[in-house]
């Protein structure tokens, strides 16, 4: 008795071990091994699943900051006697955003996203322009056009280096972070050449 009663314990043990190995979910730190791939779901592999709310955020509130850095590129590259290493500048930025926005939307779309959702708790202000700061720039005119406009843009780079640091410390997907932390590299860059820039008008 005592015999079959050790052997079916340990059988029960055996079953309880296998069960509990099986048991990964698409949430657990072992969903991305072996264990989520014996099961074959999609959840798992789709590279939309591979993404938190944190990217969500930074690439919806990235895009609109960056809609708004090309629109006051636009403004001051429209104006004359603005200095040409400025507009020189102002091409640059809108050579490196508009890509940049591309991708992130097409992450949006692949991760069944809007990108005009809510910010999911992103700093929604992020060196944002108002509306008066745009009429600002848009009535400047020259020297005083160019100054405002690197005033303003170094205000708009802090905000977006602010929001990549957010997403390379919380972010999940690996692409969104690996960009968010080249922003954070060029941005800092701009922002030493626009207080150059400034300082020499």
């Amino acid at each position: 008795m005592n015999t079959k009663l050790i052997t079916l314990t340990s059988g029960a043990l055996l079953i309880a071990v296998a069960l509990t190995g099986c048991s990964t979910g698409p949430d657990s730190p072992g969903s991305g091994g072996m264990g989520g791939m014996q099961h074959g779901s999609s959840a798992d592999t789709s590279p939309a699943a591979d993404h938190n709310q944190s990217d969500i955020a930074f690439a919806t509130a990235m895009v609109a900051h960056h809609q708004q850095a090309i629109e006051m590129a636009d403004l001051v590259l429209a104006k004359d006697g603005v200095d040409s290493r400025v507009a020189d500048l102002a091409r640059k930025i809108k050579a490196a955003q508009q890509p940049e926005i591309d991708t992130m939307e097409s992450w949006l779309a692949q991760w069944g996203e809007k990108d005009d959702m809510g910010m999911g708790g992103m700093d929604m202000h992020g060196g944002m322009m108002s509306q008066d700061d745009m009429d600002a720039l848009r009535g400047a005119s020259g020297v005083d056009a160019a100054a405002l406009f690197l005033t303003q843009m170094i205000e708009h780079h802090e905000g977006a280096i602010a929001m990549a640091t957010t997403e390379a410390d919380n972010g999940r997907a690996a692409a969104a972070i690996a960009l968010a932390k080249r922003i954070v590299k060029a941005q800092t860059a701009e922002i030493d050449t626009m207080k150059e820039l400034r300082a020499a008008l």
